[in-house]
């Protein structure tokens, strides 16, 4: 049996609702912190070790580890990457 989709696909349907860039922020900032928390992971680093070496306090740590707190930095991604031997790469598209 060959099905088709039938309507607008959740992209559309998401840009149809106006949120869109919201959605995709939330869904990047998830992603970059389960990233930090995996290289942390392997790198067996604890919180408190992490946020000395990002030179900043475990509570700017927490909340950049926290999936659902969207308001981090550039500047703080790019010395949680320097922290663990990673680089942030921004691409438009």
């Amino acid at each position: 049996m060959n099905k088709k989709n039938i309507g607008s696909s959740f992209d559309s349907w998401l840009r149809e609702e106006g949120i869109q860039e919201e959605v995709t922020a939330g869904a990047i900032k998830r992603v970059l912190a389960r990233q930090v928390q995996a290289a942390m992971a392997e790198g067996d680093l604890s919180k408190a070790e992490m946020a000395r070496r990002m030179q900043t306090s475990r509570s700017q740590l927490d909340r950049l580890l926290d999936p659902e707190n969207e308001s981090v930095t550039l500047s703080t991604l790019q010395k949680a990457a320097a922290a663990i031997g990673r680089e942030v790469r921004l691409e438009l598209v």
